[in-house]
Order: structure tokens, then C-alpha cells, then sequence
């Protein structure tokens, strides 16, 4: 008779493969009694060595750009790989003073796996503006970076190192020897970087001095220390406790019978020497190019080459050279003058949010097809223009919307525009830019750029429906430029110092109803000056005749009839 019922023997479940959990537990042990232990120090050491010549390929090419691999640069060069192993040493042997030395190893190794793959394929930097990036970075952006190559890298140089890591036995040790193994560790490598620079001071003083983009590439200790600048500034300084009220006295020019309605448009990722407006030679502008009142402005330069750091510098009136990451949170902004002076504002979204800018005024997410009604592989910009004109009917007095789109966001860009939209082919349809071929990049690049002129057509259509009752202006501009394989180089992000025009040089757009203020000759005259994300703040007070200005920000991008501009 079969035993049955809580008296029943418990069933063993099969393990990995068939194999009972104990088996595999007892062929684990026997593998690794024929496994040698290591120290911690041989650990640190070994490690250093495969971050060096697994994670730092571009870190080295970009230097052999620079120090060609000749008879005179390869003692320099040699010291250099030298130093860099040290210093990862250095780090690392410090790091796991206070943490376990296996936790600090997994870490570094898992930090630099996809590091590399993104300066690999893209030319991308991992600083402090990036970690805000990523960690601002919604759902959808992310999985546009997945690719079979990206997890096979991660794969490869990630997970499976760091698997030998935890499996490999390590040589136990007493506390305190551990301790000091580790400082001697770090003072042997920081010694190591003394001979190095003494050994070759004059390389290095050209390394440090006339070449310091390349320590940008050094993986991952650049990529840790961006880590923890961006957290010692936000987490141990926190948000700023004051905040400061901007042009306390600013009103609005009250004149019966003139409403002012302006629409801003945040755009994403646009660079303006793809806008056949400003002289590119395929039409990727042919709706705004029939529109009468329309300004386009060719030499504009962004506040940064992200999203997270453009995006609030150009409505705060700190400008460029003056902007944190916490300005945003100091002062109050373009938008909160407005309010504060009586102007309706509301912000619709279809990215990734107004990175603190739309924190104290009206914010409607457009990202998800429950509010916005264009939706097939992802909601379309034009979409937030639904439902507008209601909003425009239900409120008094001077209106701004601002309508931040998802734009020319990469490196999915054939996902930025519907299918009826791809006239330029071949287009890449890949998220690994890998996959295609400068030309295929690139005219899927420009396919976004005919539908954001498509959505700013519609735009103007709106507000020309509601010029009779309306004072209406539209402002277009991006947040920052993309690279499309120039020298060698995707994406955007870059830092700002050596940063190619192609993600700092941005497209601005005005368009002026018939019934405007703007003085659209003086416009004209100035449209080919420079101009930067920091001439929209006085702009657009003088846009809604605002009688107080912000002293020591650049001149507006426009005149105003009855302002002195």
C-alpha cells in the first residue's frame, strides 16, 4: 500500500537538468576543490587587468588618435596602460576597505559592460549629465538601446565574469589582514602612478592639459566618479531649501480686447542643419516652408547636449553659464513668472517629463494611448493637440502651452514618425545602429525631422484657427542636436566643451499670427545672429509684454510693437 497524506515522505523536486539539488550542490564542491583559491589581492589585481583589456577599447583607440602607435609614443603608451591599470587598482583596493571585495569587483565589472558597448557603438560618455539622464530615462527610451549585441556584450564581458567571480574561492583572511593587504595594495598602485608620470612627466602633462576629452573614456573610473558627483550634489546637498522669487513685480500689460495665445514647442533631438529652412539640401521642411510669418533661426546653440540639463536651462534665468542641476529648484522659472503674473500655463507631455520645469503649474502626460488619441507603435507628438481648442475655449485671459515631443529621439528613429511619413529610403529600422549604414541612419534621422514638420504645420493650423480672438505665436526649439556617425560618433550627450556642432547647434522656429505684436521685420533682421537657449527668457516675457525684464540675460530673439524688445 502507497503511503499517501501528510504522512507521506515529502517528493524531491528535480534539479538543474534533472539532476537532484544535492548532487548538483556536491558537484559544485568537487569542482571547486580542484580550483586553486586566490587572494583578495590577486582578485583586485586580475580584475583590474580584464577591465583594462575588455572594457577600455575605445578609451585606447580614441589615444591612438592621438599618440599614433610609433617608436616615439610606445614607451608613453605602455606607461599609459600601466597607469590605468594602477588606478583601477587604486580605486578598487579603496572601495573594498568598506565593502566586501567580491561586492566592489561585481560591481565595477558590471558598470563597465555596458559602458563599453555605448562608447563602442555610439562615441557615448558616461559623466554626471548622463546619470541624470539615465536615471530620468523612461521605459519605452531604454528598451530602444536593447539589442542582441548589447546582451551578448553584457553577456560576455558582465554577466559571466562576474559569475567566475562569485564562484572562484577566495583565501580566507583575519580581519585586520585584510585591512592591511588592502592599504598596501592601494599605496603600491598609487605608487605605481608616481613612477608613471615621473617616468614620463611631459606625456602626461600633454595628456592631462591639451587632451583632457580622453580621460572622459577611461572605463569605469570616469563613470564612477560621474557617479558620485551627480549624487553628492543630489543626495547629500539635496534640492535647495530657498527659492527665490524671480521679477516679483512682473504684470502683464493689460489691454482690453488683446489675449495673447502661445504655443512653445520643446522639441527633442533636432539639429538645426537638418531643416531645409535653414539651407539643407532635401526638403525636409515642406509644410513650414508655404507658411507666410514664419522665422527660422540658424545659428542658435543649446544650453547643453541632453535633456536633462536643456530642458530646464532654457526657462530658468540663470543661463548657461550659471546653470546646476539644482537651478531649477532655486528660482522660479520662466513658467511660474508667467503664472505668478496672471498667465494661463499648462504643459503637455510626450517624453519624458519637464525635468522639474512644470513642477507648480498644470502637467498632462500625452506618453499612453488612455490620453493621447494617436497611437500605434507609440503615441505620436501630433496627439497633443487633442482636446487643446477646449482648453483654449475654457479659460480667461493669456494663454501658454508648451508641447514637449518625443521629436527625433534616438537610436530608434524609425519608431518617431508613422509609416506614411518615410519618404527617405533605405531607413534603419534597427535600435543597433550597428545593423545599418550611415546612409540608412541617416534617412530615418530625417524621416523624424518631415514629421515634426508635419506636427508644427498643425500646430500653426491651431492657432490660426484662433487669430481672430487671439494675439498667437508659435516658438519651436530643441533641446540639443544628434550626431549621426560624423567622425565616428551617435547620439547626443557629449560634454559640452568638446561636443560637436551637431548636438549643440539646435533649429529655432517663429511663427507669428496676423494679429501679433511680434515685429516680424525685426525678427528678420535678426535671425542669422547668435542666439542661444538663454535669449527665450526675455523673449517670451516681451512675447506677453511683461513690464519688468530680467537685467543681464541676452537680448530678445524679437522685437515687440509697443516694447523695446
Amino acid at each position: 500500500m502507497t503511503p499517501s497524506g501528510p504522512a507521506a515522505s515529502p517528493q524531491r523536486l528535480p534539479g538543474l537538468c534533472g539532476i537532484a539539488p544535492d548532487t548538483q550542490r556536491v558537484s559544485i564542491i568537487k569542482i571547486k576543490s580542484f580550483v586553486r583559491p586566490v587572494s583578495a589581492t590577486w582578485l583586485l589585481l586580475l580584475s583590474s587587468l580584464f577591465l583594462v583589456a575588455s572594457a577600455n577599447g575605445t578609451f585606447f583607440s580614441k589615444v591612438a588618435e592621438v599618440y599614433p602607435l610609433q617608436a616615439a609614443n610606445l614607451g608613453f603608451l605602455t606607461s599609459l596602460a600601466v597607469f590605468t591599470t594602477a588606478l583601477l587598482v587604486l580605486v578598487m583596493a579603496l572601495f573594498s576597505l568598506l565593502l566586501p571585495v567580491r561586492l566592489v569587483v561585481s560591481l565595477f565589472i558590471a558598470l563597465s559592460a555596458p559602458i563599453a558597448y555605448v562608447a563602442a557603438s555610439f562615441g557615448a560618455i558616461i559623466d554626471d549629465a548622463m546619470i541624470q539622464n539615465i536615471l530620468e530615462t523612461d521605459t519605452a527610451e531604454a528598451f530602444d538601446l536593447l539589442s542582441l549585441r548589447f546582451l551578448l556584450r553584457i553577456l560576455l564581458i558582465g554577466i559571466l565574469p562576474v559569475a567566475l567571480v562569485w564562484f572562484w574561492p577566495l583565501k580566507p583572511a583575519p580581519v585586520l589582514q585584510r585591512l592591511r593587504h588592502r592599504s598596501m595594495l592601494a599605496a603600491g598602485a598609487f605608487a605605481t602612478l608616481l613612477v608613471c608620470v615621473v617616468s614620463f612627466g611631459t606625456g602626461y602633462a600633454d595628456f592631462f592639459r591639451e587632451h583632457k576629452p580622453l580621460r572622459f573614456y577611461a572605463n569605469p573610473v570616469y563613470a564612477v566618479y560621474s557617479i558620485g558627483s551627480y549624487f553628492t550634489e543630489q543626495v547629500f546637498a539635496g534640492k535647495v531649501q530657498t527659492f527665490a522669487s524671480v521679477l516679483p513685480e512682473a504684470k502683464l500689460h493689460l489691454e482690453i480686447g488683446h489675449r495673447e495665445l502661445i504655443i512653445m514647442v520643446v522639441g527633442e533631438t533636432a539639429r538645426a542643419d537638418r531643416f531645409s529652412l535653414n539651407g539643407y539640401e532635401r526638403n525636409t521642411n515642406p509644410r513650414l516652408a508655404n507658411e507666410s510669418g514664419l522665422i527660422s533661426y540658424t545659428n542658435v546653440s543649446a544650453c547643453g547636449t541632453s535633456t536633462a540639463v536643456s530642458v530646464p536651462c532654457m526657462f530658468v534665468p540663470e543661463g548657461r553659464a550659471e546653470f546646476t542641476r539644482n537651478s531649477v529648484y532655486a528660482n522660479e522659472n520662466l513658467l511660474d513668472v508667467l503664472q505668478r503674473a496672471g498667465v494661463n500655463v499648462l504643459w503637455r507631455d510626450n517624453n519624458s517629463g519637464s525635468k522639474g520645469v512644470a513642477e507648480r503649474v498644470p502637467f498632462e502626460a500625452f506618453s499612453s494611448p488612455d490620453v493621447n488619441p494617436v497611437c500605434d507603435e507609440e503615441c505620436r507628438d501630433v496627439g497633443l493637440l487633442s482636446g487643446l481648442q477646449e482648453y483654449i475655449d475654457s479659460v480667461d485671459g493669456d494663454i501658454l502651452i508648451v508641447l514637449h515631443q518625443m521629436g527625433s529621439h534616438g537610436p530608434a528613429y524609425f519608431r518617431r514618425y508613422p509609416a506614411e511619413f518615410e519618404q527617405y529610403t533605405p531607413a534603419c529600422h534597427s535600435a543597433d545602429l550597428n545593423d545599418c549604414d550611415q546612409v540608412e541612419i541617416q534617412n530615418a534621422y530625417d524621416n523624424t525631422i518631415l514629421y515634426t514638420d508635419y506636427f508644427l504645420s498643425e500646430v500653426i493650423a491651431l492657432l490660426k484657427r484662433n487669430t481672430p480672438a487671439f494675439e498667437t505665436a508659435m516658438l519651436y526649439v530643441s533641446d540639443h542636436g544628434e550626431s549621426l556617425g560624423e567622425r565616428g560618433i551617435y547620439l547626443h550627450g557629449l560634454p559640452y566643451m568638446f561636443a560637436p556642432h551637431e548636438q549643440t547647434k539646435v533649429p529655432l522656429i517663429l511663427w507669428a499670427g496676423s494679429t501679433s505684436d511680434i515685429d516680424i521685420n525685426s525678427a528678420i533682421r535678426k535671425k542669422d545672429l547668435p542666439h542661444s537657449h538663454d535669449s527665450i527668457f526675455n523673449s517670451m516675457l516681451a512675447t506677453f509684454e511683461i513690464e519688468e525684464t530680467l537685467p543681464g540675460m541676452p537680448y530678445s530673439l524679437y522685437d515687440v510693437v509697443g516694447n523695446n524688445g
